[in-house]
């Protein structure tokens, strides 16, 4: 089932990428860029072949060549070759800013939809994604392809926009709506919830999957300041089910909701941005694995209780407690 329309998300992005003022708004776009770097900067493993998945914009592109790999080969992670993967020429290309001849790593740009990877099996050590992934409609196939399209024992460093995102807008649109109206319909795109984001991963394949969570929050004027806002970043609503005409009136009366429920002292207002951030790592022989079911020798009751036989050393499984 579709939820969102691909093709009108590509002519968002599109149209964004072409105004001269887009930097101006993709604000949010590099400041998770740079903390999705700085994790894999916490992984002292060097990942040769990259594919940025939803390459949008200059910012992972920009993150990864301002740091020298592990080895002092290639960029951040010792990436030596990024293949840029996005459904947006304008969003593949690079200002002469972020890349030069004397970069780090080697930049290919590839014109691919993320929901139907062109790549062979087992192509690359590690796939990075920054603010893409809420955007497709079969998640749980698109992170399958892309557990297939790494290397054992690669890694997917993901991040992407959760269920708690624009809270506020929605309900002020929702109020508006209502009152308005006498009804309501879907504005703010729906999004995965954390709590589904490890079982995503391990549905999809992969291995010691992590998540965790960062809470951005943005003030802006007013609500029709940060509409534009989200529209100059590309991250207008896309559901398919969208109404394409709203009114007004409608628009001016969340302004007033979201003011009369979120307002500042200062008169801004805050808008949430969750970010979640997804660890995975293809399958491999080194990595830890599970005792087989049954194989334990301590029972939880035993260990609360305290009651713990004096182990040694023998690999019978006892646990010793230090008094």
């Amino acid at each position: 089932m579709n939820i969102f329309d691909r093709a009108g998300k590509k002519r968002q992005r599109a149209r964004a990428s072409l105004a001269s003022n887009w930097p101006e708004y993709d604000y949010l776009r590099a400041e998770v860029a740079k903390r999705l770097v700085d994790r894999l900067e916490d992984i002292m493993r060097e990942f040769p072949e990259a594919l940025e998945l939803g390459a949008y914009g200059p910012h992972v592109a920009k993150e990864i060549c301002a740091v020298q790999g592990l080895s002092g080969k290639g960029g951040a992670g010792g990436i030596e070759r990024l293949v840029r993967c996005g459904v947006t020429e304008q969003g593949l290309l690079l200002p002469s800013s972020s890349h030069s001849s004397s970069s780090p790593l080697k930049i290919l740009p590839v014109l691919a939809d993320e929901e139907h990877l062109p790549f062979s099996p087992q192509s690359f050590d590690l796939i990075i994604s920054n603010l893409s992934l809420h955007w497709i409609n079969d998640l749980p196939h698109a992170m399958r392809q892309a557990c297939q399209a790494l290397k054992p024992d690669g890694v997917l460093l993901a991040s992407m926009l959760g269920g708690n995102t624009l809270k506020e807008l929605r309900i002020a649109l929702q109020l508006a709506e209502q009152e308005r109206e006498g009804g309501i319909s879907p504005h703010v795109s729906p999004a995965a919830h954390v709590a589904d984001c490890g079982a995503l991963l391990q549905a999809a394949g992969f291995a010691l999957p992590t998540v965790d969570v960062d809470t951005l929050i943005v003030n802006f004027p007013d609500a029709l300041v940060l509409m534009e806002h989200l529209q100059g970043m590309g991250e207008s609503s896309a559901i398919l089910t969208r109404r394409q005409h709203v009114s007004r009136e409608t628009f001016l009366a969340a302004a007033a909701i979201y003011q009369e429920l979120y307002g500042e002292n200062d008169g801004s207002v805050p808008a949430t941005f969750q970010v979640v951030y997804m660890i995975g790592w293809a399958p491999h022989e080194s990595q830890p694995q599970p005792k087989k079911r049954g194989s334990g020798k301590v029972s939880l009751k035993m260990l609360q209780k305290g009651d713990i036989s004096e182990g040694g050393n023998d690999g019978s499984g006892g646990c010793s407690r230090h008094k």
